[in-house]
C-alpha cells in the first residue's frame, strides 16, 4: 500500500490534498458532533459540525500535515459547563476525533482490498489507479492524523483523554497550559523527533487494518 505514494506529481498532489482535507474535516466534525450529543451545542452553533474543510483549517497545522504527515486543525470550541459531567464530556469529545480517523482509515483499507481483489483489470485503468492511490493515501494520512492527536500533550486530544485520572481542577489546568508549552511542542514537531516513531506506529496500525480487512473478506474469496 505504501508504494502507492512514491510518485508525487500533480495527480498525487490532488490525491494528497483530498486525503488531508477528508482526514481533518471528519476529525473535527466528529468532535463537534460528540460535543452536541453530550449536551454542548457551541461547536454546532459556530458551524463546526460540518464537512467544510475551511471551517476547520489551522494553517500552521495544515502545513505540518503536508510537510510531515502529522498535524492538527482548528480546535473545536467547547463549553465544559454544558456537559452533565464536564470532564467526561471533554474526554469523549476528544476521543471522537481520533476514533473517526481510525474508522476512515479502516474503511479506506477495506475498499482498497476490495478493489485489488475483486475488480480485475479495473485497477489498471486511469480511474482505477486514481482510486487505489486515493484510498491508500487517505488511509495512511488519516491513521497518522489520529495517532498524532493521541499524543498526551496539550492542546492535543490525547491530553484530554490520558490525563482523565487527574482530579478535575488539575485536569483542566493541565489542558490549559501556558503559551510556552505550545511553543515548545511546535519546536519538537519541526525538529522531526516525532516523525520516526509516529511513522512506525502508523505503519503497524495500517498493517493491522489490512489484516482485519482481509479477514473480513476471506469468506468471499
Amino acid at each position: 500500500m505504501l508504494s502507492a505514494l512514491r510518485s508525487f506529481d500533480l495527480r498525487m498532489i490532488s490525491i494528497y490534498l483530498i486525503a488531508v482535507l477528508l482526514s481533518m474535516s471528519l476529525h473535527e466534525m466528529a468532535h463537534g458532533l460528540m460535543a452536541y450529543w453530550m449536551g454542548d451545542a457551541t461547536a454546532k452553533s459556530r458551524g463546526r459540525v460540518s464537512l467544510n474543510p475551511f471551517a476547520h483549517i489551522d494553517w500552521l497545522g495544515l502545513l505540518c500535515l503536508l510537510l510531515f504527515g502529522f498535524g492538527w486543525a482548528k480546535p473545536v470550541p467547547v463549553d465544559p459547563s454544558r456537559y452533565k459531567d464536564p470532564k467526561a464530556g471533554m474526554v469523549w469529545t476528544a476521543f471522537a476525533g481520533p476514533m473517526m480517523n481510525f474508522i476512515l482509515s479502516f474503511v479506506c483499507v477495506l475498499l482498497f482490498e476490495v478493489l485489488v481483489i475483486f475488480s480485475g483489470s479495473f485497477t489498471s485503468t486511469a480511474v482505477g489507479s486514481y482510486l487505489i492511490s486515493l484510498l491508500s493515501s487517505t488511509a495512511i494520512m488519516s491513521a497518522g492524523f489520529g495517532l498524532f492527536n493521541l499524543i498526551p500533550i496539550p492542546p492535543l486530544d490525547g491530553a484530554r483523554i490520558f490525563w482523565a485520572f487527574l482530579p478535575d481542577d488539575m485536569y483542566f489546568r493541565v489542558n490549559n497550559p501556558p503559551a510556552w508549552v505550545n511553543f515548545l511542542f511546535l519546536i519538537v514537531i519541526f525538529s522531526g523527533l516525532l516523525s520516526s516513531p509516529l511513522a512506525s506506529m502508523r505503519s503497524t496500525l495500517i498493517g493491522w487494518m489490512e489484516s482485519g480487512a482481509l479477514w473480513l473478506l476471506r469468506p468471499f474469496f
